[in-house]
């Protein structure tokens, strides 16, 4: 048996629990980061308070996980007699808690750890099956948090492939013309549809995808998530934000962009240099000891202090959102640059990205994503920020 690498043996003994038990499938970051093992079907880790983890997927699925996991203790569902529970229970997903509860019985488990997100039908039929099941907080979230080398590496070709679809975006609304109030490229309207596609494209060849990018233009951008799917505007902000997720190395990477084609007016250029002050004043604080909350309220205060509300006073327009998050195989994840006291530590990858937003304005925000190192901070954007193309 080797030893894991995450081993969680302090939260198993402050839970008081035998075990930690999760099951997911592709879309559940926690439990790929421990097995690096990928299925479209629901399968289970375990690891013990002695350390010894056991991977518990369907027989089909043995062959690849014996290649692809690095969890080498493999059991599948006819090792715990599946058929033979399915012709008792005749329900697949009883059947099925049956061979969990098989498997913790096998170890000798009577008393185990769950995250928040168990499913309630296993976490039951687990109870009455004479187990007692503690839900606890990820202990993988804060390990996820620092950042190995190989994560990095992943990151930065997402982080990549999201800049050369930011490029192409602010691309064709710089070449665009201007009629009418309206922006148009190669003769028709140039809509946000159109700006959309063109990312999701361009980040298709470089083998990763992005769901819910937001494009947004005008009075849209007052809203931090609004989009725009219809014709971009001149003399209007343009929100662009971006995150790719690698499909074959899993791990994302964040940036937005504002950009404007035609004339800005004083307020949105104010706006837009305040915004971009306010981050670089993040940025100096980034440090391993420093608390994500001191970030936080570096840029509140920097805002308060050039006459724009914050949320912290209780405004609803201004800087209305935390400065920034975590970034991995979550969009956001551990640690949030936001009112909490966590503090920072080498090996973090987070987001700065600081906004203003008035109705009757519009929206500027600016995102990029760093490494914070020994000394301060990677910045791994590399794009540059100019407002009006």
């Amino acid at each position: 048996m080797t030893e894991p690498e995450f081993s969680i043996k302090k939260a198993l003994e402050e839970a008081g629990t035998d075990a930690y038990l999760m099951t997911g499938n592709l879309h559940n970051s926690d439990i790929y980061y421990v097995t690096r093992f990928l299925a479209s079907d629901d399968f289970a880790y375990l690891q013990t308070d002695e350390e010894k983890e056991i991977l518990f997927i369907s027989d089909m699925e043995k062959g690849r996980a014996e290649i692809e996991s690095r969890v080498s203790t493999i059991k599948t569902l006819q090792d715990l007699g599946y058929r033979e529970k399915m012709k008792e229970k005749k329900d697949p997903s009883i059947a099925y808690a049956a061979c969990i509860s098989e498997l913790l019985a096998r170890e000798g488990i009577k008393k185990v750890a769950v995250p928040y997100d168990f499913p309630v039908f296993e976490s039951n039929y687990l109870k009455e099956a004479g187990f007692s099941v503690v839900p606890i907080k990820s202990p993988f979230r804060k390990i996820r948090s620092l950042k190995r080398p190989e994560e990095l590496e992943a990151i930065k070709y997402a982080q990549m492939a999201g800049e050369k679809a930011m490029e192409a975006a602010i691309a064709l609304i710089s070449e665009a013309e201007e009629r009418d109030g309206l922006l148009y490229h190669s003769g028709e309207v140039l809509t946000g549809a159109k700006v959309l596609s063109v990312i999701d494209h361009t980040l298709l060849d470089y083998g990763c995808e992005a769901e819910e990018t937001i494009v947004s233009c005008g009075k849209d951008t007052a809203n931090p998530h609004g989009t725009t799917d219809g014709p971009m505007r001149a003399n209007a902000p343009i929100i662009l934000d971006i995150f790719p997720r690698s499909k074959k190395k899993r791990y994302f990477a964040d940036m937005t962009r504002t950009v404007l084609h035609g004339k800005a007016s004083e307020e949105l250029k104010k706006m837009y240099e305040t915004v971009l002050a306010a981050q670089k004043k993040g940025f100096e604080m980034v440090k391993p000891g420093v608390k994500a909350s001191d970030v936080h309220n570096a840029v509140c205060d920097f805002f308060e202090a050039q006459g724009y509300d914050t949320y912290r006073s209780g405004a609803k327009v201004g800087f209305i959102h935390s400065t920034g998050h975590g970034v991995g195989l979550d969009i956001h994840e551990l640690p949030g640059v936001g009112e909490n006291g966590v503090l920072l530590e080498v090996g973090n990858v987070i987001t700065l990205e600081p906004g203003l937003y008035y109705p009757e304005i519009g929206g500027i925000r600016i995102e990029d994503m760093a490494l914070v190192t020994e000394n301060g901070c990677q910045n791994f954007t590399g794009l540059e920020k100019r407002f009006v193309v």
